[in-house]
């Protein structure tokens, strides 16, 4: 898929970040700086919307764990969606799915994010 890009997109009680393109190491200035945008809305979570990512390496991991290191100390939710059957059980196995909630589709996270 190529170059990660991420827009924030603000929503009722949650940012949500769309991301498309790979997940990795390249792509650690994006996901911060759309990671930064969404918090400063102030939400009562953060939503990364995985429907356009077509790849996540161990780099992309690792960012996604930064990720969630800042929104634990911060107090901020991470929500996710659009993850592919393979990212979810890679979630799993990393236990990242112990800290973030899991959603078939955004309708049903932002439904959970107040």
């Amino acid at each position: 898929m190529g170059t990660l890009e991420a827009t924030v997109r603000p929503q009722s009680n949650a940012a949500v970040i769309d991301l498309k393109g790979d997940i990795d190491g390249a792509g650690e200035d994006t996901l911060q700086k759309a990671y930064t945008e969404a918090v400063a809305q102030k939400p009562n979570a953060v939503l990364l919307n995985f429907r356009q990512v077509g790849y996540i390496n161990s780099k992309g991991i690792a960012l996604i764990v930064m990720l969630l290191a800042q929104a634990r100390k911060s107090g901020t939710r991470l929500l996710t969606t659009g993850l592919s059957p393979h990212y979810i059980e890679i979630f799993n196995i990393t236990r990242l799915s112990d800290f973030m909630k899991f959603y078939p589709d955004e309708q049903a996270a932002l439904a959970n994010s107040a």
